[in-house]
């Protein structure tokens, strides 16, 4: 088979959700190398933390791509390509080759502490609105006149997340109920992630990521920004700039690589997120949760 790996995003995170492997060897290696890289305990966060200390934007991303990178240490098989939603992309270029694993592990510390600043400055809020498609979304989302709130991910074909200003957030919600959406969910994130409202942070971010090395990858790369794959270094690092404000072509992405040809869609980090969405976008196509090494 053709394997695809998926790793996850923000969102994943949940109590104990890295219980099962810490003790692996190579996965106790990786948690104690992220520890001393970080200063953070993310062995003890992503084993004993609770849900309100896992929810902090700043700890929540290194802690799933800790565990992410943990739980592919673990495992002898590697993927014959990999795909990230949103912060995952970090986890999927490690996979690849791109970055280093400490490079990896700083850049998403930074990119956590940036969007946490970016969430305190703006009374932003993202929703789920289930049984509408994407199109009928980004037109309703065109006319709330209350502040900005756009498409954020493309999760399944009738998932969407809306992000921006919480009042017009609410405004949508409710126009997305009157044109027959099933529900809509408050999002528990730190803030309007993948949305305008993440503009001021782009340049130090960019910044940022000026100073790591990025190679050209080993592996295929799809990229959820652009639902394609990605090859030179230069293009990968402006990518990871723009993803901040760039919504998450998740559909796009994992039927881009149906399509060409990748027959099982792995999940590889905490949670089943991915999986779910898989089986709804590609529900011929065999797809997993890795659940131990």
């Amino acid at each position: 088979m053709n394997t695809l790996g998926l790793f996850p995003g923000q969102g994943s995170q949940r109590p104990g959700m890295a219980a099962w492997i810490v003790d692996h060897p190579a996965a106790a290696a990786v948690f104690r190398r992220a520890d001393e890289i970080l200063g953070l305990p993310l062995s003890t966060l992503c084993v004993d933390g609770t849900a309100e200390e896992l929810r902090a934007t700043e700890v929540t991303q290194p802690a799933v791509v800790a565990t992410s990178l943990a739980l592919l240490a673990a495992r002898t098989q590697r993927p014959d390509a990999v795909a990230g939603h949103s912060l995952g992309e970090f986890t999927a270029l490690a996979a690849a080759g791109v970055l280093d694993e400490e490079s990896v592990l700083r850049l998403v510390r930074r990119r956590g502490e940036l969007m946490a600043e970016a969430s305190a400055r703006s009374a932003g809020a993202m929703s789920a609105v289930l049984g509408l498609d994407v199109e009928s979304i980004e037109k309703l989302c065109a006319t709330v006149d209350s502040g900005s709130v756009e498409v954020a991910n493309h999760n399944q074909p009738t998932q969407v997340v809306v992000s921006g200003h919480e009042v017009a957030v609410g405004e949508l919600e409710q126009l997305a109920k009157a044109a027959g959406a099933v529900k809509t969910v408050r999002l528990k994130v730190g803030g309007p992630f993948h949305s305008r409202l993440m503009a001021d942070i782009a340049a130090d971010f960019g910044a940022e990521l000026d100073r790591y090395e990025f190679r050209p990858p080993a592996i295929p790369v799809l990229s959820a920004v652009t639902a394609d794959y990605v090859t030179d270094p230069a293009e990968i690092r402006d990518l990871l700039r723009g993803q901040l404000l760039a919504p998450v072509r998740w559909v796009d992405t994992v039927r881009r690589a149906v399509a060409d040809g990748y027959d099982e869609l792995l999940e590889l980090g905490p949670g089943q997120v991915l999986t779910g969405f898989s089986r709804r976008i590609a529900p011929d196509v065999a797809s997993a949760a890795v659940s131990a090494p």
